[in-house]
């Protein structure tokens, strides 16, 4: 009796990892396309030899991943997937793995560096007008943790915009709400390094003036310098040494 049981849910998993990977290589390959329906359930689980139970399930995870719309009395719909579920996915995944924060912030880097340089090449006037934007309200924030890391993570996020890679924009807003606590984190800093005011503002402000020069090898260049400050800050947080800025500036000349 056991043995049945195992064998039905074994021929239930390997069901349902046909019809997943069915309508996955269709999506790959364009045979489906947004806005298109998916054939009948009946249907495609005679073409595929699975229960229709087993494509009712598959179905039901392609549509908690917002790549399907299943709509009552029409059928399945193909729809662009929200990036917001990849977020939710690597939130979940990585919450409890060592040394999150600099294995997040190795990532962004990489993403964030190549995103500043394909910026350069091709931001429009709309994207240097949001990261504008954004500068004018890391100013204004300088001293709310909250606002302020928000506004930090708007710059960053626009830096990504601005790329016009729908790849990088996607793998940044998957880690977006890890991403976001990094820069809340960073800004209560603010409280113990006076320095770290006008370092804040002023390596933004130098970060958007390369974008605008259209100049990607100064941008990358600024950015990682940018990036190696604000590590330097945590280091001193967390080692308890004092503020000096004087060793900061140099670090960023």
């Amino acid at each position: 009796m056991v043995q049945g049981m195992e064998a039905q849910g074994s021929d239930s998993a390997s069901g349902f990892e046909r019809v997943f990977a069915y309508l996955q290589e269709r999506l790959l390959d364009g045979t489906l396309r947004q806005g298109e329906r998916l054939m009948a359930e009946r249907e495609l689980a005679t073409q595929l030899g699975v229960g229709r139970p087993v494509v009712r399930e598959a179905l039901r995870a392609l549509h908690m991943l917002g790549i399907v719309e299943i709509r009552e009395r029409v059928g399945t719909i193909v729809k662009r997937p929200d990036a917001s579920m990849l977020r939710d996915f690597f939130t979940l995944a990585l919450a409890q793995q060592a040394e999150l924060i600099d294995d997040v912030m190795e990532a962004r880097i990489a993403i964030e560096c190549q995103a500043v340089r394909l910026a350069c090449e091709r931001a429009t006037i709309a994207d240097f007008e949001r990261l504008q934007r954004a500068l004018v309200r890391i100013g204004e924030t300088i001293d709310d943790a909250d606002a302020g890391g928000s506004a930090d993570f708007d710059f960053h996020r626009a830096i990504v915009l601005a790329s016009r890679s729908p790849t990088l924009a996607v793998l940044h807003e998957s880690m977006s709400t890890l991403l976001a606590r990094s820069h809340r984190s960073r800004r209560e800093l603010v409280q113990q390094f006076s320095s770290m005011k006008s370092y804040l503002i002023d390596d933004h402000k130098r970060v958007f003036d390369t974008i605008v020069a259209r100049d990607p090898d100064r941008a990358e260049v600024t950015l990682r310098r940018h990036f190696a400050i604000g590590d330097e800050y945590r280091r001193r947080a967390v080692t308890g040494e004092g503020d000096r800025p004087e060793t900061l500036s140099a670090q960023g000349a």
